[in-house]
């Protein structure tokens, strides 16, 4: 079977399933999400054998540490991926949920009802804990999914994915609901972006190349977020403790990812205090700095920063800094340089803090706590497909609410309009 007709058929089955997922119930939907939870913890040494071909071929290939680190599944993140799943369990199912209804005078009964979108193809880069995340979470949904990793993982999606079906089969549901697409081949993106007759909606997850790549082929809508430039204001009136401890886990703790800090803008009234100690601590932990002309004045042997530099995601151990005059000048940059991903002000000030969440047109705005938990498990969502920065339809974290739609629902007694 050539590529395109390997295509045409995936999506013909997901279009048909689709039917039946969309009325499961809720108990079978769980049993599956269960047998799926069951059989990650239970293979896990499969799938870190499965894993450790694609760490391998992703080092000769010389990748970068930070994307082999999104690429690894550790005994940690096998864990994180099964309790996810169980997590997803105990949400409650939005399929069927009566928004909101009313009765108009003439007597119609109308009901605005959550319903799932549909189809869902999902094309993602390097995490392979994706594949489990978005099949659990589509499953939950009652949405059929098609999903589309990339090759340096493709080994280890190939694994989860012989688990996913099994657990489908076991609880009695068409495993056509969530397939795989197994042909590395960009070819095969191609013909999956012009499957508008089946396909309902394209989500891409990973860098900023893939999803505007997406964007501009695709005939089908798509939610996205082009990039993550995340900043942290420290502001003049900081708890200077809090905002280094902060600070440095938002761009440490895992900075290949779209949450990480990768602006810090600094209140120039602490700069010379808060500056030294916390830039010492990057550099100690391998950060490389880049600052505007006032930062460079007080912390030596670093670079400047360009005005290019502030657009960028760099999704590595690299950091721009930048000191401001005021409040109004740091969310005026962030305004400027910003993705609409996640930015926090650190301060002790409420009305500052306000201002900040009220004028910072962001998916998350945090006040004292880290851009790293822009996070569907973070959250308390079970899991994510991904984080949008549109405005329509999700914005954020996309948990099970945002993989549904709604239709209108109308009970009348032979009404007909004059």
């Amino acid at each position: 079977m050539n590529i395109e007709d390997y295509i045409n058929q995936s999506v013909r089955n997901a279009k048909s399933a689709s039917r039946s997922i969309a009325t499961a119930s809720t108990a079978v939907k769980n049993i599956a999400l269960d047998y799926i939870a069951e059989g990650i913890s239970s293979s896990a040494h499969f799938i870190q054998a499965e894993n450790e071909k694609d760490v391998l071929a992703a080092k000769q290939a010389g990748l970068s540490e930070a994307m082999i680190d999104r690429l690894c599944l550790t005994d940690k993140r096998i864990k994180a991926m099964a309790d996810g799943v169980r997590q997803i369990i105990y949400l409650a199912d939005p399929v069927g949920e009566i928004i909101h209804g009313h009765t108009r005078p003439n007597g119609l009964q109308i009901k605005k009802i959550r319903v799932p979108i549909g189809v869902i193809v999902i094309i993602y880069e390097s995490r392979p804990n994706v594949t489990a995340d978005a099949a659990a979470l589509c499953l939950k949904a009652g949405n059929a999914v098609i999903l589309r990793g990339g090759k340096e993982a493709i080994h280890s999606n190939i694994a989860i994915y012989k688990i996913i079906v099994s657990a489908l089969e076991k609880a009695g549901l068409d495993k056509n609901c969530i397939q795989l697409i197994e042909i590395t081949n960009r070819e095969a993106v191609d013909y999956l972006l012009k499957s508008d007759k089946y396909v309902d909606v394209v989500i891409p997850r990973g860098g900023e190349t893939l999803i505007r790549t997406v964007v501009e082929k695709s005939t089908i809508p798509v939610i996205k977020h082009y990039k993550g430039v995340c900043h942290t204001y420290v502001d003049e009136f900081a708890d200077l403790k809090i905002a280094g401890e902060v600070c440095f886990n938002a761009k440490i703790q895992r900075p290949a990812t779209c949450n990480a800090m990768e602006t810090m803008l600094v209140h120039e009234n602490i700069a010379s205090v808060f500056l030294p100690k916390i830039s010492n601590r990057f550099i100690d932990s391998g950060v490389q700095i880049r600052g505007c002309e006032k930062t460079c004045t007080i912390l030596n042997n670093i670079k400047s920063a360009t005005d290019e530099d502030y657009f960028n995601e760099y999704l590595d151990m690299i950091l721009n800094i930048k000191i401001v005059s005021s409040i109004d000048e740091a969310i005026s940059h962030i305004t400027t340089y910003g993705s609409g991903h996640s930015d926090a002000i650190i301060t002790t000030n409420y009305g500052n803090a306000i201002k900040f969440t009220e004028e910072v047109d962001t998916a998350a705005v945090y006040v004292n706590a880290s851009t790293r938990f822009t996070d569907g498990y973070e959250f308390g969502m079970g899991a994510e497909i991904g984080i949008s920065t549109d405005k329509l339809h999700a914005r954020g974290p996309m948990g099970l609410t945002e993989l549904t739609s709604y239709k209108f629902v109308i009970f009348g007694n032979g009404q007909i309009r004059g």
